[in-house]
């Protein structure tokens, strides 16, 4: 906490964070599949930026499990965005789980936060070259 009581992360910015076990390869996915240019780069990182927020892909040897939502958009309009994003090659993925079930590749999931005002979502999820598991989401208000 700072001297006046209040926690100096809640005052940060937050960035996420993306390996990438082949930058070159992860940079033409994100460009010519999702359409998205580094604003700026450095030796092993690449920094994009969507809606006023960061996030980065850097070199690492390691790999994610993409066993979980590693990012996320939110859009007004779900259905446009996978249907443009499967016209350019992504493969969403399709989830048969009791309480959530994709149906052409998005799910209706009910409850979301109160402070978001909406009463549920539909989301999608696709991974990108280097297998982090990206999502989609859109508020259903």
């Amino acid at each position: 906490m700072d001297a006046d009581g209040r926690n100096t992360l809640a005052r940060g910015r937050v960035a996420t964070r993306l390996p990438a076990q082949d930058l070159d390869r992860a940079r033409r996915f994100y460009s010519e599949t999702l359409g998205l240019e580094p604003v700026d780069e450095r030796p092993g990182g690449l920094l994009y930026r969507c809606g006023g927020v960061d996030f980065a892909l850097f070199r690492s040897a390691g790999a994610s499990p993409g066993t979980f939502t590693q990012m996320g958009w939110e859009v007004d309009d779900i259905d446009t965005v996978v249907s443009q994003l499967q016209q350019r090659g992504v493969v969403f993925e399709e989830v048969d789980l009791p309480g959530l079930r994709t149906k052409g590749g998005i799910a209706d999931i009910e409850g979301n936060y109160p402070s978001k005002g909406a009463r549920g979502e539909r989301a999608a999820w696709f991974r990108d070259s280097e297998g982090n598991l990206l999502g989609i989401g859109e508020p259903v208000r």
